[in-house]
C-alpha cells in the first residue's frame, strides 16, 4: 500500500471519472458520504471492500483509512461532513439508502462544494438528517487474513462457475471442512456460503459496470440462471440489474 495521506477536512465536489479511476489510501478527520450515481463503487478500508451500484452511498467515518475505486464511466459525489454535525454512530463505513430526495441533496451538496453560506449549510444539514443505514443486508467482502482464506479466496475467483463444498477446497488448501467452517466464523463471522454470494456479488456488479449482459454475468459468477442472478441482485440491492444498467 502506497503512502497514507492525512487530509484533515474531507473533500466535497463532483467528479466525473473514467473505468478504474482511484483515489489512494488516506483519511481526514472529517466524515464522508461517497455515491457514484453511475458505474460501481468500491471504497476498500483495512477489514474489507465495500462495494455498490447508485442505489447505495458509502458512509466512511472520520478517522478511517480508506481509498476507492470506479467502474464504468462515473460520476463521484464527494461530501464532508463535520464530525460535530454529525457523531459516528458506528466507527464502521456503513452503506446508506438512495432514494430520489437523498439522492438530489448528495449531488446538490457535493456541487456546491464546502458548506459555507448560510444557504449551503441549511442545505447539508436536511442532507445529514436523512443519512439511514440501507435495510438490506451490507454488501461488503470481508479481507482475509488466514491465508489458507485466502487461498479458498483464489481457488474461487479463478473460477467463479463452480461451486465447490468446504470439504472440497479444504483439500485443496490443506484444511479440513470442519477447520475452514471455523475460520469463517471466527475471521470474518460469517458462514462459507454466505460469503460466497458475497464474492459473486461483487463480482457480478464490477461486471455489469464493464458492460457485460444480465445473462453474461450470470453464467461467468455461477448462477444457475439469470433469473436466479436478478433474485439474488434485487434480494441485495433492492432493485433489478435490468433497471440499472440499461
Amino acid at each position: 500500500m502506497s503512502k497514507i495521506r492525512h487530509v484533515a477536512a474531507a473533500p466535497t465536489q463532483t467528479r466525473n471519472l473514467s473505468p478504474g479511476d482511484d483515489v489512494t489510501p488516506h483519511h481526514h478527520e472529517d466524515h464522508q458520504l461517497i455515491y457514484a450515481s453511475s458505474g460501481v463503487l468500491e471504497v476498500f478500508v483495512p477489514d474489507g471492500t465495500w462495494f455498490t451500484p447508485p442505489v447505495r452511498a458509502v458512509w466512511v467515518p472520520g478517522g478511517t483509512i480508506h481509498h476507492w475505486q470506479v467502474h464504468g464511466t462515473t460520476t463521484v459525489h464527494l461530501v464532508g461532513i463535520p464530525s460535530a454535525m454529525m457523531p459516528p454512530a458506528d466507527h464502521m463505513p456503513t452503506l446508506v439508502a438512495v432514494g430520489p430526495l437523498f439522492r438530489e441533496l448528495t449531488i446538490a451538496c457535493s456541487q456546491n462544494g464546502h458548506a459555507e453560506t448560510p444557504a449551503a449549510r441549511r442545505l447539508l444539514r436536511v442532507l445529514v438528517d436523512r443519512i439511514q443505514p440501507s435495510p438490506h443486508a451490507p454488501t461488503m467482502l470481508p479481507t482475509f487474513r488466514e491465508q489458507r482464506l485466502r487461498d479458498v479466496q483464489a481457488a474461487l475467483e479463478a473460477d467463479l462457475t463452480t461451486s465447490p463444498g468446504l470439504a472440497e477446497l479444504g483439500r485443496r488448501v490443506g484444511a479440513s471442512e470442519r477447520t475452514l467452517s471455523r475460520l469463517f466464523h471466527d475471521e470474518v463471522g460469517m458462514t462459507y456460503t454466505v460469503w460466497r454470494n458475497q464474492l459473486r456479488l461483487h463480482m457480478a456488479s464490477l461486471m455489469l459496470a464493464e458492460g457485460k449482459t444480465v445473462s453474461q454475468t450470470a453464467s461467468a459468477c455461477g448462477y444457475s440462471s439469470a433469473s436466479a442472478f436478478v433474485t439474488a441482485f434485487r434480494t441485495a440491492f433492492g432493485t433489478t440489474p435490468g433497471l440499472l444498467y440499461r
